[in-house]
């Protein structure tokens, strides 16, 4: 019988966006675990750390260096028989530690049935048939573009900005404000239809503007920006300012100049996450991460469909096709984290106030719980639950424990944890700067409502 608590050695991977050498989370994790060929470069980018069993970086067993995709295919108890029987007995969920230095594309990921069909007709650029919902938990300060903004500021460019108007034509803005005029936040179905209409109409006018018209705009745009970068804002412009916006123009320019990107930001809303602060993102939402170290939490699948801000394989007709054009603030994508009730803390986590905060999507592949040890000796133990976990430790030092089996945890270590076993966490750091051992632990649990659909 495997012992459910297995230290897992995971791979990261180099992509030009991703944070460089040693100032990147996901190549101090990485590095923190052994392994005979990784070393940090000090010029490489490093931006994605992978914890789980997709096969395009599957993590493994440290101690055997067997994947942990044939550990739980082995042994189905680890994922426990409903987990298994639902997800084919692979983990439903991919953990991840993205460390952004730059823009990453313009994106959004299908859905089910979209994935099926684009991965059997193009596997190369589409390499599963899985969806993607994702959620973002902040580790460092986090900034990106995430889902259409409220038409209002939508409709606040259009006539602030005579670059973006351009590209999205005079015939198009017009009937774009002819129908959403006075209808911005109209709750009728019949509103929320023909707003959506336009939306997608004017956005994929947009995003099919040809190369030369884009430079042109764009010079346009950036000497708005650097001359008059508060016209950006006004009434009925984002609530985080014309300056801002200004700035975010200039910035992402230096990363992609003259690229589409940048009239794409007047679509959507623009985000700032502070540490332990989350977002939820559907299948089919569009966004764009700009930087930071996040925690990511998601289904697990690698399909991405991308339209800017990439030198990676773009498919504009399919982005603009999937979108939901659902349009809302940004505050309705943040997540709330609650109190997870399944944690018991002991008396030195109660006195150095310790917590254990659940992020919980409105999907079943995956939770996350931040748990968070103030003092050296305040311990944490989680009740067994119906699936599978992995845990990331990223700040302090402490042990790790499954009935007889204790580890040494620190920064970077990454630990499964079999279904059903009751985990302990123990830290043995005093907080410095409020926190001291610091933990996210990502899980899958079918609830009996769940079950009842299977």
């Amino acid at each position: 019988m495997q012992v459910p608590l297995i230290r897992l050695q995971c791979g990261v991977n180099s992509y030009d966006w991703g944070k460089i050498g040693k100032s990147s989370a996901a190549a101090k994790y990485a590095a923190a675990t052994p392994s005979g060929d990784f070393s940090i470069q000090e010029e490489k980018p490093y931006a994605e750390l992978w914890m789980g069993t997709h096969p395009s970086l599957p993590s493994k067993d440290l101690e055997t260096q067997r994947t942990l995709l044939d550990l739980v295919q082995d042994n189905q108890a680890l994922l426990s028989k409903d987990v298994a029987e639902k997800y084919e007995n692979k983990l439903p969920f991919l953990f991840k530690v993205l460390s952004i230095n730059k823009a990453l594309s313009i994106q959004a990921h299908p859905n089910k049935k979209l994935a099926e069909k684009l991965h059997a007709k193009d596997p190369k650029n589409y390499p599963d048939d899985n969806h993607k919902p994702e959620m973002t938990i902040a580790v460092t300060p986090f900034d990106g573009l995430c889902g259409f903004r409220p038409l209002g500021e939508i409709l606040h460019f259009l006539n602030t900005v005579p670059s973006f108007r351009k590209l999205v034509g005079e015939e198009e803005a017009k009937a774009f404000e002819d129908t959403v005029k006075n209808k911005e936040t109209s709750d009728k179905e019949e509103d929320i239809q023909a707003n959506k209409k336009a939306l997608q109409t004017a956005f994929t006018k947009v995003m099919n503007t040809d190369k030369d018209a884009v430079a042109s705009a764009t010079e346009e745009l950036l000497q708005a920006a650097k001359t008059e970068g508060a016209s950006f804002a006004g009434e009925g412009g984002p609530s985080n300012g014309g300056k801002e916006l200004a700035d975010l123009v200039i910035r992402l320019n230096d990363q992609f100049p003259a690229d589409i990107g940048l009239f794409v930001q007047f679509f959507l809303n623009y985000v700032k996450l502070e540490i332990g602060e989350a977002m939820f993102l559907k299948a089919d939402d569009i966004h764009a991460y700009l930087s930071g170290d996040i925690i990511e939490c998601m289904a697990s699948s690698d399909n991405v469909v991308r339209a800017g801000f990439t030198p990676k394989f773009k498919d504009v007709s399919t982005l603009t096709d999937m979108l939901t054009y659902s349009y809302a603030p940004i505050s309705e994508q943040k997540m709330t984290a609650t109190d997870y009730p399944y944690a018991t803390l002991n008396a030195k986590a109660y006195s150095s106030s310790s917590s254990s905060s659940l992020y919980d999507p409105p999907i079943p592949e995956f939770a996350v719980v931040r748990t968070a040890l103030n003092k050296s000796g305040a311990k944490a133990t989680f009740d067994g639950i119906q699936g599978p976990s992995i845990v990331l430790c990223t700040k302090g030092t402490g042990t790790i424990s499954v009935g007889p089996k204790t580890e040494k945890i620190e920064e970077g270590y990454v630990f499964f944890v079999g279904a059903t076993a009751e985990l302990v966490i123990e830290s043995e750091t005093d907080a410095e700067d409020g926190e001291g051992l610091v933990t996210f632990k990502a899980f899958c649990e079918i609830s009996d409502e769940n079950k009842e659909k299977l």
